[in-house]
C-alpha cells in the first residue's frame, strides 16, 4: 500500500533576515506551552484557585522543562560535550570550531521530567497554596498535551527517526539522510533549500531519492499515543473521583507516558551513544523503567490516599 509510504522533505522554518530563521520546531514548543497554560488556567478556575499563582507556575514550568531537557540530553546521551564545548551545554551556540548559532541540538524527555519535578518542588516552597502532590497531579495534564506537539516538532525536523522498515508504513527522511553540505555537493546546487527540493521534485535526482531508506515515523507514533495519554488523564480528572486520590493522576501519567516511550523505542534509532544497552534494551528504555515503577507506587501504594487539599 504505497499510500502509507511518503517522502518527508519539508521546509523546517521561516527565513526572516540573513541566517536568522524561525523554526517550526520552536513554534511547536510555543504551542505546547501556550496550550498548557490554557489547560492549567481551566483547572485553576474549576477548583477555584487564585489565578495569581498561575503565571509563576508557568514560568517555573518553562524554565524547568527547558533546563531539564537540555541537561538530561547532555548527561544521558552526550556527556563528552561537557569537556569539548561546555558553553554550548546551556547556550544555543557552538563555540568550538567556529562560532555558530545552532539552537539546542538535543533535548531529552527524561531530563525534562526530572526538571519539572524539581521545578514544582521549588515552586511549592515559594507558593504554598496547595500541596506538592496537588500540583504534580494537575501539571501532568498539560505536560501530556505538550508532548504531542514536541514530537510533531521532532518529525518536522526529521530527528528522533525510526529504524529502517519494509512494512507498508514508512517515511523517507531526506534531510536526515543528506546533511546540508552533502546535498549541495551531490546535487551541484548551491542553495541548500533548492538542493533539498530537487531530490523529490526533479526526476533527474531519482537515484539520490532511491538511496534514502523508508523508516518508521517513530515521532508520529509517540505523538499519536500521547493524544490518548492526555485524553485519559483529562477523563480521569473531570469524570471520576480519582483526581481526589493524592498521587493517582501523577502515577497514571508516569505509567502511560513512559510505557509509550518504552515500546516505541523498539522501532527507534539510538539517540547518540547508547551508554546503557543491557538485555536488548536501550538507554531510553532503561531510563523509562524507574518512572513506570514510581508511577505504580503513586497509583497503588502511596499514602495517605485522602482528599487532595
Amino acid at each position: 500500500m504505497y499510500i502509507l509510504k511518503f517522502d518527508w522533505n519539508p521546509l523546517t522554518g521561516i527565513d526572516i533576515i540573513g541566517n536568522f530563521k524561525i523554526h517550526f520546531y520552536s513554534l511547536m514548543w510555543i504551542a505546547a506551552f501556550v496550550i498548557g497554560h490554557a489547560i492549567m488556567k481551566r483547572i485553576f478556575k474549576r477548583e477555584k484557585v487564585n489565578l495569581e499563582f498561575l503565571d509563576p507556575l508557568f514560568i517555573y514550568t518553562v524554565l524547568a522543562t527547558m533546563l531539564g531537557a537540555r541537561l538530561g540530553h547532555v548527561i544521558f546521551y552526550q556527556p563528552e560535550l561537557i569537556g569539548q564545548d561546555p558553553l554550548s551545554v546551556i547556550l544555543p551556540f557552538k563555540f568550538v570550531g567556529g562560532f555558530e548559532f545552532q539552537g539546542f541540538q538535543g533535548l531529552a524527555s527524561h531530563g525534562a521530567a526530572i526538571g519539572i519535578i524539581i521545578g514544582m518542588y521549588l515552586y511549592r516552597k515559594k507558593y504554598q497554596y496547595k500541596s506538592m502532590m496537588w500540583i504534580l497531579d494537575r501539571i501532568v495534564i498539560p505536560v501530556a498535551s505538550g508532548a504531542v506537539f514536541i514530537r510533531i516538532g521532532n518529525f518536522i525536523n526529521s530527528e528522533i527517526i525510526g529504524k529502517i522498515t519494509d512494512s507498508d508504513f514508512g517515511v523517507r527522511f531526506v534531510q536526515e539522510y543528506y546533511n546540508k553540505y552533502e546535498i549541495v555537493q551531490k546535487t551541484g546546487i548551491k542553495d541548500v533549500k533548492k538542493a533539498y527540493a530537487s531530490i523529490t521534485d526533479n526526476p533527474n535526482m531519482a537515484s539520490l531519492l532511491e538511496a534514502v531508506p523508508f523508516r518508521h515515523p517513530a515521532q508520529l507514533y509517540e505523538s499519536f499515543s500521547y493524544i490518548f495519554v492526555f485524553l485519559i488523564l483529562w477523563f480521569v480528572y473531570t469524570k471520576t473521583t480519582k483526581k481526589d486520590q493524592t498521587g493517582f493522576l501523577f502515577g497514571l501519567f508516569l505509567i502511560l507516558l513512559w510505557s509509550v516511550r518504552f515500546f516505541v523505542e523498539f522501532v527507534k534509532e539510538p539517540q547518540g551513544d547508547e551508554f546503557i544497552n543491557w538485555f536488548g534494551l536501550n538507554t531510553g528504555q532503561w531510563l523509562s523503567v524507574p518512572f513506570i515503577l514510581i508511577g505504580l507506587y503513586f497509583m497503588f501504594a502511596f499514602k495517605p490516599k485522602t482528599t487532595t487539599k
